[in-house]
């Protein structure tokens, strides 16, 4: 039972147990050092202060071993420190491979979440306990940053760019996110639920997608043929465009020689600003998109992208770097 005032919120992700462990040592070493080192000044004060007016205190040498000792003894503690976090940091920043996506849009003063079958939410979020659960961070105005206490995971939100975080949740409940930065009036008022579910309960509740809610893949179909990009990917990589199949996940040789791997936000960086990276063998000649779609839709569309990754990939046209290029 969570305590009326208690000292840290309630654990309820993979990352919450190493998180706290963390902080209580590093807290701990600082109260055990403050502790002696308020002790020695308050024992040397009272021992050691001048008791008659005229006395001289004896000289002192300086000693070596206590020297190295405040050297050695806090650099070794800082190390553990470091060593401790970078590896708490590094598991939080590469996520499994088998997540379960959620993209999730911040804007003044609100943060809207689409589930992977188009579901959508506003200041909720439902997720599956014991699922790994990536969020895709976007923002549509000025930065933000999702905090969920409960988790101990948060991530800035910046306009123009992805960013991702993941989290596994251990424990079904209603648990409080909010916004962390500061970003215009309603700032206090930016925040929402994560409800953590039993996988059941989630997938019943999943599949009760209102009538107004579309399947984002066949949503971003839609745009695909609405934006005349069909014209120019072809699947079978004769267009003037690489071909898309087998495309996300997958490293894309460029006309400077170098490779990327087409993610989310190489994706959505092709979508709004496509001469910024050039696909080997093809002509810079696909229109700017910046301005003229939103978040969700860029989502629904890297979501058709995603459909694709199965279909097979034309011996030619495609972009993808082959084999002996991927390092």
């Amino acid at each position: 039972m969570q305590s009326p005032l208690p000292i840290y919120p309630e654990q309820a992700s993979n990352f919450a147990p190493h998180v706290d462990a963390l902080l209580l040592f590093i807290t701990g070493i600082c109260l055990l050092f403050g502790a002696i080192i308020t002790t020695a000044i308050v024992y040397c004060f009272f021992k050691y202060h001048r008791k008659e007016a005229g006395a001289i205190g004896i000289v002192t040498y300086e000693d070596s071993r206590l020297e190295v000792a405040w050297i050695v003894v806090p650099l070794i503690l800082a190390m553990v420190m470091f060593a401790w976090g970078a590896t708490v940091y590094v598991d939080y920043r590469n996520a499994p491979r088998d997540t379960l996506d959620i993209y999730v849009v911040g804007k003044q003063w609100m943060w809207k979440a689409q589930q992977p079958n188009g579901l959508k939410e506003i200041n909720e979020l439902h997720v599956p306990v014991g699922r790994d659960v990536r969020l895709i961070l976007a923002s549509e105005d000025v930065i933000h940053d999702f905090f969920v206490p409960a988790f101990r995971v948060k991530m800035d939100v910046v306009p123009g760019h992805y960013n991702t975080m993941w989290f596994r949740p251990t424990k079904p409940g209603r648990y409080h996110f909010f916004c962390s930065q500061y970003c215009g009036t309603n700032h206090a008022v930016m925040g929402g639920w994560v409800t953590v579910m039993e996988p059941t309960d989630y997938a019943a509740w999943l599949s009760g997608v209102s009538s107004g809610e579309a399947n984002p893949v066949a949503v971003g179909e839609k745009l695909f043929a609405e934006k005349f990009c069909v014209t120019c990917h072809l699947s079978n990589g004769t267009g003037r465009a690489p071909s898309l199949n087998g495309l996300y996940g997958a490293p894309v040789l460029l006309a400077d020689g170098s490779t990327v791997t087409a993610d989310d936000a190489y994706i959505r960086e092709s979508i709004l600003q496509p001469n910024a990276k050039i696909v080997a063998r093809y002509q810079p000649l696909m229109p700017n998109y910046q301005g003229q779609l939103t978040e969700e839709q860029i989502f629904a569309l890297t979501a058709y992208i995603k459909s694709l990754q199965s279909q097979p990939v034309p011996a030619t046209g495609s972009g993808i770097a082959p084999v002996s290029e991927k390092n």
